[in-house]
């Protein structure tokens, strides 16, 4: 095909995105081949969907998924298969219900009515081959060693019959590969399945480091956020709004990355917390028996944590051993404590001290190069990379807390000394002069169940202030991390919520001054002049089947960058 052509069919393609007249496909089988859902139509899930191993879904960029509303439709990707969701700015993929589209504007995705609701629709769900910490359930194989034949069954799914691998995470490949998640909103989900079996808005089990996940969005949940289970899989631009239970929520032995993160809590639907109103903003359990491994060991920079002042609950929630490193962020109107040792919760899987492994205040002074010697993995230098060094095992370090009221909101945390002088943290009080964010805008008191009262954020200008504007140090340029001077997830001149996120499109979301930008340049700015226009397209077209044009990240130059390129047209100007 002549490369006019390719930009006249691609052009046309991209024109239909997010039109009302879009053709509906109605999906109610698994994928077993290969498959391409494209922007010129709309995908209903009719039934729990998964696309088994050996396959790879691809979704267009501006694709949307929208559920008939109640119906519980959902994907789930297996071991062994893969999806490669790669959204843009200007065209993001959503995922979402038919009573979603309903508040749209003309089917235009960047418009809509937020709506106190969830459990639409089901949720999206990836499984991987890596190791996981899941040892001490009745009956199960599992070894408190690593192992590459430890898994189990994900939480959500229903299996065919006994032992369906389908349902099934875990494995011995750190490095496995489940595909690429980028400019994915996902909105209103949350199916449930039975008493504290729950879909999370993004549920990831056993997910290897060489799967890539950056700007993804929940909005409204009835259940988690993000819920990850082992895993290395790393995570960058993720927002967490308006969810049922625990905004970002780690299990089973994650080591993993994550950066420039999210949370704003409140509720989805009125019920108890947990199931409807928003618990802890960050739940970090260990392993499932705390002695197992591997134990979470992770570290995230450059998190903007926003909780409910009322009935919230803790800001960081820290259980079975856990150990994660928290630097270059703001935790803000947290309903209760900014560091709580939450035991086993209620599990009976032991906790801190469990077996010889370390206590609660050991491992906030234990240097982060430390590995346990109870169970360990054969080469643990290769397993635990996660983590900072010079750093401890459990630190907060050179962040910014505001406006944290709660007469026990820093027991917790002066127990174990976040606020050492050699942390560097900021407890910028409560005076409004001090604000660490731009600007906040909350409702009126909600009460959406029994006692339970939320002040629901209508508008935010997340960016860096005060305190929040510069940072002592920042993260290393280490090939996932990007240094940024600066604590909380954006900057002081930058909003990476704008134009493709449901925050956006409600109306919650406030531009910077000059628009809509997002951290660094635009993919699809080849001559790097910050604009994207023609001189890109002669960029691209130059480096045809080469890597010189590879705006998608596939390795190599063809339709699909031409696709993303004019996709982004002018979207750095």
């Amino acid at each position: 095909m002549k490369l006019t052509a390719i930009v006249a069919a691609t052009a046309s393609t991209l024109l239909s995105v997010g039109t009302a007249g879009a053709a509906e496909i109605l999906v109610s089988t698994d994928i077993s081949v290969s498959t391409t859902w494209t922007a010129n139509n709309t995908y209903n899930l009719q039934t729990q969907i998964y696309v088994l191993p050996g396959a790879t879904l691809t979704i267009e960029p501006g694709t949307v998924i929208a559920s008939t509303t109640d119906l519980g439709g959902s994907i789930a990707v297996c071991r062994g298969a893969k999806i490669n969701a790669r959204g843009t700015q200007a065209d993001p993929i959503i995922f979402t219900s038919k009573a979603d589209v309903a508040t749209w504007t003309g089917g235009d995705s960047k418009t809509g009515t937020w709506r106190a609701s969830a459990n639409e629709w089901g949720n999206l769900t990836i499984m991987g081959r890596a190791y996981i910490g899941k040892y001490g359930a009745a009956g199960s194989p599992n070894t408190a060693t690593p192992n590459a034949a430890n898994d189990t069954q994900m939480e959500g799914l229903v299996a065919a019959f006994a032992g369906d691998p389908n349902v099934r995470y875990g494995g011995g490949n750190d490095s496995d590969d489940s595909g690429t998640l980028s400019f994915v909103s996902l909105r209103y989900g949350g199916k449930v399945i039975g008493l504290g079996n729950e879909l999370n808005g993004l549920s990831l089990g056993g997910i290897g480091g060489e799967t890539v996940i950056d700007h993804i969005e929940i909005m409204n949940n009835v259940d988690d956020g993000i819920e990850i289970w082992g895993g290395t899989v790393n995570l960058n631009f993720f927002s967490i709004w308006n969810v049922g239970d625990d905004s970002f929520d780690i299990d089973q032995g994650w080591r993993g990355k994550a950066q420039f993160g999210l949370i704003v809590q409140g509720y989805s639907v009125g019920a108890a917390q947990g199931s409807g109103v928003g618990d802890n903003a960050i739940e970090t359990d260990g392993a499932e028996r705390s002695d197992a491994q591997p134990v979470t060991t992770g570290c995230c920079y450059n998190l903007t944590v926003i909780g409910q002042p009322i009935s919230g609950d803790h800001g960081t929630a820290w259980r079975d051993n856990a150990r994660m490193q928290y630097r270059n962020s703001i935790f803000m109107d947290l309903g209760e404590q900014l560091v709580r040792n939450d035991g086993d919760g209620g599990e009976g899987q032991g906790n801190y001290g469990f077996n010889g492994t370390l206590t609660f205040p050991q491992t906030w002074t234990t240097d982060a190069s430390f590995t346990s010697p109870v169970n360990p993995f054969p080469n643990p230098a290769l397993a635990y990379r996660a983590q900072q060094s010079p750093g401890k095992l459990a630190e907060i370090r050179d962040s910014v807390m505001f406006r944290n009221l709660n007469a026990n909101a820093y027991t917790g945390a002066n127990t174990v000394g976040v606020f050492n002088a050699s942390n560097d943290n900021v407890d910028a009080g409560s005076d409004e002069a001090n604000m660490p964010i731009a600007a906040i805008t909350r409702g009126a008191p909600v009460t959406p169940f029994g006692t339970l009262t939320m002040l629901p954020v209508i508008s935010l200008d997340p960016r860096a202030t005060n305190a929040a504007a510069t940072s002592v140090s920042s993260a290393p340029n280490d090939g996932f991390f990007v240094p940024a001077n600066y604590r909380g997830a954006f900057s002081p001149t930058e909003n990476w919520l704008c134009n493709w996120t449901a925050a956006d499109a409600f109306g919650f979301s406030v531009a910077a001054p000059g628009g809509c930008d997002i951290a660094g340049p635009c993919p699809a700015d080849l001559n790097g002049d910050g604009n994207v226009n023609a001189a890109d397209l002669s960029e691209l077209l130059g480096a045809w089947g080469t890597a010189g044009g590879d705006v998608d990240g596939s390795g190599s130059t063809g339709a699909a960058d031409l696709a993303v390129l004019l996709g982004a047209w002018g979207a750095c100007n």
